[in-house]
């Protein structure tokens, strides 16, 4: 954890919480007019509109005309909550990290909620199907990979995106484990339950469209609007949260902690929405074909995350560079005009690429993205010599790694046969003197050249081998 993270970081025993402090001021008018005096306030919703992430907003008519008002009156709380249903969040689940950072930014208060008890009851919001019951070690495991995936990108953010002439608000990570797992059902239902109704629960759309689907939706399922309801009124009884972001998909979740809260307390709280970003084939953006970009590192390299941004279609960039970087809406603008002038550069795809990979690695990942891809694509030994053994792991994921001794006179075909890159006999000698082998990008064509240090041997004591165009073998030479 960056220094500058850990002076502002402290344990709260009682809520398990992790707590950045800052501050100043925010207001929002969604789709209509803004009714605030202060062009800085304004100036900051106005942005989240205009960059696209902020969609709806719950009440409607309150939220366009008395929230703005309440961000205006000074630093509010607003939350956002994550089940734990990996052990990783995915790029899927960034805008809404966006959205919470843009909020801290303007000096308010922020709460990240880690879901380990509703991971075990299962949001079927966008479900077509229950997911299975997960063991409680599994959801207490991928509540800490969640936790260092959220810390993480909270620390970039200040150390490498935020103006330091403006103060932050707070940052509290936060599971709702630790408010329900003294609860008992029949208290719980007492308390909780008596103020919801259910002809209004069965009408959310998440509830009709299982309803009608051949499984149908169990009892559990059913409840998961009940558990984020009292979760929104917990945190507002604690922590005087009255804002909610969460994706378009859980806005009847959102109505039933504003409903639940209203019923209880008579007080007004405001649900936002961010947009489910797609890509242009409209599947969820990182989970096409059910192959997620990860967000923690040992699941998706920082390499594998820059290629990502880096390959999106021309007609997504510029949509993704207001969405998930902090670059003023004016410098997007110019670089898609230099994108314009000069496609071929590809400027634009690799800022969004750099950003996205700074934000959530870090300086020290984006560094890493760069080596991994100046040594695969544009054959830099200097980038190989560079690249660590965990890094060349990364970048030829399925590449077997070989520790060997570097014995005196070992030769290419040597090398090729100790990791069994080549088959034995004639055949193998053959296919080096046709030039089928590459050592360090370089093709080599002599069977019996003996290994060159600095050649065939990196700086680091590394060689990468690859025999025809996908078969990458990495040979670490240890010396005798």
């Amino acid at each position: 954890m960056a220094a500058s993270m850990a002076r502002t970081c402290c344990h709260v025993s009682r809520h398990g919480a992790c707590i950045l402090r800052r501050r100043t001021s925010l207001c929002l008018a969604l789709g209509s007019k803004l009714h605030c005096s202060s062009p800085a306030h304004n100036g900051l919703l106005s942005s989240l509109n205009k960059r696209g992430v902020l969609k709806d907003s719950f009440p409607e008519d309150a939220a366009q005309d008395q929230l703005p008002r309440l961000l205006q009156s000074g630093a509010q709380t607003v939350y956002c909550g994550f089940d734990p249903t990996a052990d990783s969040l995915h790029v899927g689940n960034l805008l809404a990290i966006i959205g919470l950072l843009h909020f801290r930014s303007a000096g308010h208060h922020v709460l990240t909620v880690l879901g380990g008890a509703t991971a075990q009851i299962g949001d079927p919001s966008g479900k077509t199907s229950e997911r299975e019951r997960m063991p409680a070690d599994v959801v207490e495991a991928n509540t800490r990979g969640i936790r260092e995936s959220i810390q993480r990108i909270f620390t970039n953010h200040e150390l490498h995106f935020q103006d330091t002439t403006r103060k932050l608000g707070t940052v509290t990570v936060l599971n709702n484990l630790s408010w329900y797992k003294n609860w008992g059902v029949v208290d719980f239902l007492s308390e909780a339950g008596r103020h919801f109704r259910m002809g209004t629960m069965l009408s959310r759309h998440s509830v009709q469209s299982r309803l009608k689907s051949a499984d149908g939706m169990s009892l559990t399922e059913f409840t998961y609007q009940v558990f984020q309801a009292y979760d929104f009124h917990h945190l507002n009884q604690i922590y005087g949260c009255k804002i909610q972001l969460g994706g378009t998909d859980q806005l009847g979740n959102l109505m039933s902690g504003h409903e639940y809260i209203h019923k209880v307390g008579g007080e007004q709280v405001y649900g936002l929405t961010i947009p489910l970003v797609t890509s242009s084939a409209g599947d969820k953006l990182g989970k096409t074909a059910g192959n997620a970009v990860w967000l923690n590192r040992d699941k998706t390299s920082p390499f594998e995350l820059y290629q990502f941004f880096l390959r999106q279609p021309d007609n997504s960039v510029e949509r993704y560079l207001k969405l998930f970087t902090f670059l003023p809406l004016a410098e997007v603008e110019r670089l898609m005009e230099q994108q314009r002038e000069d496609p071929g550069k590809r400027l634009a795809h690799k800022r969004l690429a750099a950003e996205v990979t700074k934000l959530v690695h870090g300086k020290e990942g984006l560094e890493s993205a760069k080596r991994c891809t100046n040594a695969l694509y544009h054959s830099s030994v200097q980038a190989l010599e560079e690249m660590s053994d965990d890094e060349l792991q990364e970048l030829f994921g399925e590449a077997p790694f070989h520790e060997l001794l570097l014995e005196p006179g070992t030769t290419v075909i040597d090398a090729c046969r100790r990791v069994n890159a080549l088959p034995e006999g004639p055949r193998g000698y053959q296919m080096v003197s046709e030039g089928a082998v590459w050592i360090n990008h370089q093709r080599t064509d002599k069977p019996e050249q003996l290994l060159i240090p600095k050649l065939h041997i990196l700086l680091n004591g590394l060689t990468l081998l690859r025999v025809g165009k996908r078969n990458f073998y990495i040979i670490k030479w240890l010396a005798l």
